[in-house]
């Protein structure tokens, strides 16, 4: 088939959104489709949509649905859309209900949609490849925060953090990410300028915050909202032990037993896990099996399969509604 896949994320930019396109479009070229990855729908003939984001991809969703409405029309639900979105904005859930079938991130996210809505998604985990094994820093404690520098991400919580360390702790937080505005970008330097241990690299390529990742001690994700972190992914795959925020897009990435969570936007639960993590080695063998037994939800060829059975689901069932379409015109 020929596919549009509709991401509001512009090319080259590093946000999650961008990277699932991409990934996804290797993964359904793998299948043997012809995929197109835009920000908008052109408007040029295809089998099939997938788009990405609710509220942003609306219009796009609705053209090709006037414009093919026999076709397949698949949404990806985002962190914005679940967490916030769905629940105030008209759009959002108007692309809900003309999509054929939904796609969250993580299992929680199920949680969030009404019945009608949760009948037609399926849970697709995103997968991360397995970055090359690095020796942590014996000079410190390394913890890494891998995010951009967004008002959902609470990006600056590690940083709270470190002041309630005592003083004979060797962590220090190394922070991967663009600022999204001059004023995220400002914030993140005086932090820097106020507190020693904590620093933040800005924007770097892929393979560079995978790098850091690889050599660090734990991860902390510290988000207000998401849908399925392609960090967190990342970090199961490379065995790295992740502090995450208590919210529902992080458990449904970690489990609902996990031991590494803290209350969200609470520095000093984050500083006490921390702690912890950094002078309990019990805890940190505990945090690494627990994320070693997930891991086997972000490998790639899971992935591939899942999408491989959404399309198996879908295009039968709309080449029917196809057909019952045709007759009617006929008649």
């Amino acid at each position: 088939m020929k596919i549009a896949l509709i991401t509001p994320a512009a090319p080259r930019s590093r946000y999650g959104n961008r990277n699932t396109a991409a990934r996804w479009a290797g993964l359904l070229r793998e299948l043997g489709h012809r995929v197109a990855v835009q920000v908008t729908w052109d408007g040029a003939p295809a089998h099939l949509m997938i788009a990405l984001h609710a509220r942003r991809s609306h219009d796009s969703m609705i053209r090709f649905r006037a414009a093919f409405p026999e076709r397949p029309l698949v949404l990806a639900l985002t962190g914005t859309d679940l967490y916030r979105d769905i629940r105030s904005d008209a759009s959002a859930r108007l692309s809900m209900a003309v999509a054929d079938r939904l796609i969250v991130l993580q299992d929680m996210g199920l949680r969030e949609l009404a019945p009608a809505m949760r009948r037609k998604t399926r849970v697709i985990y995103q997968s991360a490849a397995q970055a090359a094994f690095r020796a942590p820093l014996r000079s410190r404690f390394e913890v890494v925060v891998s995010g951009h520098l967004r008002e959902e991400k609470d990006p600056f919580r590690a940083a709270a953090a470190l002041s309630l360390l005592p003083p004979q702790s060797r962590i220090h937080v190394t922070h991967v990410g663009g600022a999204m505005n001059n004023a995220m970008e400002r914030e993140a330097r005086a932090w820097m300028a106020r507190e020693p241990r904590y620093r933040w690299l800005g924007e770097r390529a892929h393979w560079e915050a995978l790098q850091l990742l690889a050599r660090c001690r734990v991860m902390v994700i510290s988000s207000r909202m998401e849908g399925g972190a392609n960090v967190v992914c990342e970090a199961l795959a490379a065995g790295i032990p992740v502090i995450a925020s208590r919210i529902s897009g992080n458990i449904g990435m970690l489990g609902r037993g996990y031991a590494g969570y803290y209350a969200v936007e609470n520095e000093r639960a984050l500083a006490r896990a921390l702690l912890r993590v950094e002078t309990d080695p019990r805890f940190l063998r505990l945090l690494r099996s627990q994320c070693a037994a997930r891991s086997t939800l972000v490998r790639r060829n899971r992935e591939k399969k899942a999408l491989a059975r959404l399309l198996s689901e879908v295009v039968p069932a709309v080449t029917g509604r196809e057909r019952r379409q045709r007759r009617h015109r006929a008649r």
